[in-house]
């Protein structure tokens, strides 16, 4: 016989309906638990949310207070699209209560047009403290990545710490190594040098319709961190069916969110022509397209101008989504299509994106890329 606290679990999972067969009764904490999972996956009770910003701030506090931040997340996201609950982001009280996570994100940035003016500070913070995370756990990652994979043949003798090259001063001081210590003692060392050129042009085209808004976050923060590293010269273009060159504004990447708008119809071409009139140098440039191939514009010229780009030597990769949810859903024949030209197309998970780009700075076959990190290539 199962013991009284998985009993309560089943009770808790059932709703307690004269059906339910546990015959348990709930504690006062335990009712108020079973009373927040009833307010939102009870169907026939969902009212008990309402539309009353008192109950649904209630609610919001009682899951915090009842379940570990994972699941918080979790609900919070059912509410959103169970009971239509995103006015409770349109006020201060409510965005301060809620567990900020990347679908909130997105949710405040596709409502950016609509946040009334005084949440509009709040819906910020939310943003930067999401965004802020972000850049902890992928900013070093990518800049190393990057660093790691340009040309570095101009050496300096006279390098400061963060332009050593550790393996060629390893080895040129090898001869001076200390048994009795262990160590090597670097009479020489051998740093990279520095360009003031950049050596790489990187162009992130970014499909802002609705199914790519946890991919419209993350790229915003990788283009972020791109265009802190002076090596490489980034833009960032986000398109509807109307363009908008948010490359001034990538100092900041919440700026560059509520610079998008989430939403509306998809022409790739046009996005791709205005792509193009940016390319100086094809052989040093890597576009990557993020969209599903969904094209809503005229998908001949599309195509057309996919091929005539990956013919003048541009790296054209495309990204079917970034973002952690694994294979999306997206045009295949157009992927289709796009390989023949040459261009990959795949999914990519933000970890993996730093990988991918010093895989296409050192002109790798990102075929090969892909099938070692077992990501299927269209």
């Amino acid at each position: 016989m199962a013991d009284e606290n998985t009993l309560k679990r089943w009770r808790l999972i059932l709703g307690g309906d004269e059906c339910d067969g546990t015959g348990v009764g709930l504690r006062p904490e335990e009712l108020r638990i079973d009373g927040a999972l009833e307010a939102l996956y009870d169907s026939e009770r969902s009212g008990n949310l309402g539309g009353s910003s008192p109950n649904v701030a209630r609610w919001l506090g009682d899951i915090r207070t009842y379940f570990p931040s994972s699941v918080v997340r979790v609900m919070q996201k059912d509410a959103l699209e169970r009971l239509g609950l995103q006015r409770m982001l349109l006020e201060p009280e409510m965005l301060e209560a809620v567990e900020p996570d990347i679908h909130l994100v997105s949710t405040l940035i596709s409502l950016n047009r609509i946040i009334p003016a005084k949440t509009k500070e709040t819906a910020r913070l939310v943003v930067r403290k999401v965004v802020d995370e972000l850049e902890r756990k992928l900013a070093n990652p990518l800049r190393q990545a990057i660093a790691g994979s340009l040309n570095r043949s101009v050496r300096n003798n006279r390098p400061r710490h963060n332009e050593i090259d550790w393996h060629r001063t390893i080895r040129l001081n090898l001869k001076h190594y200390q048994p009795a210590y262990r160590t090597i003692i670097p009479e020489r060392r051998v740093g990279f040098g520095r360009k003031t050129q950049s050596q790489r042009d990187i162009i992130l085209c970014v499909d802002q319709s609705g199914s790519m808004a946890s991919s419209v976050v993350y790229s915003s923060v990788m283009a972020a961190v791109m265009a802190s590293i002076k090596a490489v010269s980034t833009a960032l273009v986000v398109f509807d069916t109307a363009i908008v060159d948010l490359t001034e504004m990538l100092a900041d990447p919440v700026d560059v969110l509520f610079g998008t708008q989430l939403g509306g119809g998809t022409d790739i071409n046009r996005a791709l022509a205005y792509c193009q009139s940016l390319i100086r140098r094809p052989d040093q440039t890597i576009l990557v397209l993020i969209s599903d191939l969904y094209e809503g514009g005229n998908r001949n010229e599309m195509l057309k101008r996919a091929a005539a780009l990956a013919a003048s030597g541009v790296n054209f990769i495309t990204l079917l989504a970034l973002d952690d949810r694994g294979a999306p859903f997206f045009d295949r024949h157009v992927a289709g299509q796009f390989a023949g030209f040459g261009i990959p197309a795949f999914a990519c998970t933000p970890d993996l994106f730093p990988d991918l780009m010093a895989a296409a700075i050192q002109k790798r076959d990102l075929r090969q890329w892909a099938a070692a990190n077992e990501i299927v290539v269209s």
